[in-house]
């Protein structure tokens, strides 16, 4: 791989970007093969950008003494935060709007046990809003109530 690396910064002057999606899954031995792709060279400037893409249970873990050196290495991190109620409201309808909906499909109170299922994590909000659509479209409904929701979340989400 380091020749790659050397490959695309020194003949295409291109800045190597790896992206590790579910970074959380990686055990000890991968993370420190990780380190030492970061370390290649020990130049001032890293070899490549690398994203590390999980959920927090990474972060967790990047907070142990073993894994300094790998945490050192990290120059920014971003969390998604869980929603509060109302961004549940206007992350729901935002998603909506872009994918052309002109009108609410949830309820209000369907938004309340949207919120109560997921918590206000991103990714069950989308989880459960998917299989609600399945159903709603599937049903023949306009409107998503909390009905249905609660229907949804007892039958295929639990």
């Amino acid at each position: 791989m380091h020749k790659e690396i050397e490959l695309m910064q020194g003949i295409h002057h291109l800045q190597p970007v790896v992206i590790v999606d579910e970074a959380h899954l990686l055990d000890k031995e991968m993370l420190e093969e990780v380190r030492f792709l970061l370390n290649f060279k020990m130049d001032a400037q890293s070899p490549m950008a690398l994203i590390l893409v999980g959920q927090n249970e990474l972060w967790e873990r990047l907070k142990l003494q073993s894994y300094a050196a790998i945490r050192q290495r990290i120059d920014l991190q971003c969390k998604l935060p869980y929603l509060d109620r109302a961004e549940v409201g206007e992350y729901i309808k935002t998603h909506l709007a872009y994918a052309g909906a002109n009108h609410d499909i949830f309820s209000d109170n369907a938004v309340d046990e949207i919120f109560k299922f997921s918590s206000g994590a991103a990714r069950l909000v989308n989880k459960v809003c998917t299989h609600c659509l399945i159903y709603g479209g599937q049903n023949n409904r306009n409107i998503i109530d909390d009905h249905m929701v609660k229907f949804v979340v007892q039958g295929e989400l639990s």
